[in-house]
């Protein structure tokens, strides 16, 4: 039976953060495998793959003379980056049949940038990686995966990568 647009529209939606790690494409990958169901026409949720591109200020970290000049130097890069992260998320996304997806880069943090995706397009779920810090880091760093849980407003699913033996 053929879906209508409306209901089509009434779908639940899946925003899935990915950055350039590899435990972010791990990420998606088992997400896509996961929830993908045999013999159905198209992915279950309406998928929205979201990068957050950090602004340059924040990526040089640092303020002082000559600060300006390089700021469109690194915008640059930044923004390679990003279409690099999204070309790769299409073909993650394409080499699993699922195509109806909608690409986003916000700039911002990540932790807010994914807070911020999940109540606009009022998403269910929210799939983000683990990098797998252990606890003295991720007081340092700031664990992604950890401010979502606590702050996004709906399920979040962090997909670890297995530990291989060996």
């Amino acid at each position: 039976m053929e879906e209508t647009q409306q209901e089509r529209q009434q779908q639940e939606v899946m925003v899935a953060g990915v950055d350039e790690s590899e435990l972010s494409w791990y990420a998606l990958q088992w997400t896509l495998d996961h929830f993908s169901v045999p013999f159905a026409p198209h992915f279950p949720f309406k998928l929205v793959v979201v990068h957050a591109k950090p602004s340059p200020a924040s990526a040089i970290g640092l303020a002082g003379p000559g600060v300006i000049e390089v700021l469109p130097i690194v915008d640059a890069d930044l923004r390679k980056i990003a279409g690099w992260v999204m070309q790769k998320a299409k073909d993650i996304c394409n080499s699993r049949s699922v195509h109806d997806v909608t690409f986003q880069v916000m700039e911002g943090d990540a932790r807010n940038v994914l807070c911020d995706a999940v109540q606009k397009h009022r998403a269910s779920v929210l799939v983000v990686g683990s990098h797998g810090h252990g606890t003295i880091k991720r007081a340092v760093l700031g664990s992604v995966s950890d401010y979502c849980s606590h702050h996004a407003h709906c399920t979040v699913l962090i997909v670890k990568r297995p530990k291989i033996e060996g």
